[in-house]
């Protein structure tokens, strides 16, 4: 489906742009290098089958939890109509 102004597949395009940028972010946050056995945020002592499962982990479950929810999220907005933009 197209546009007036947009070409064939231009949709689609945003969509794989959208989902590469969440991939990128994520892949960002994983950090890489041996892992810690305790947190480096809290001192408490992280389990060892978070240590398996992600062998570069530095911190325990909650601080990580706590800094996915404040996380930022992408700078601009493709959803946005093109009339919003030119505001």
């Amino acid at each position: 489906m197209a546009g007036g102004w947009t070409r064939d597949g231009a949709v689609q395009d945003q969509i794989d742009d959208s989902v590469a940028d969440a991939v990128a972010l994520a892949r960002a946050g994983l950090g890489e290098g041996p892992g810690s056995s305790h947190c480096v945020h809290c001192g408490a002592p992280i389990p060892e089958a978070r240590r398996r499962a992600l062998p570069s982990a530095r911190t325990c479950i909650s601080c990580a939890t706590a800094k996915d929810g404040a996380r930022a999220q992408a700078p601009y907005n493709r959803r946005g109509s093109k009339d919003s933009q030119l505001r």
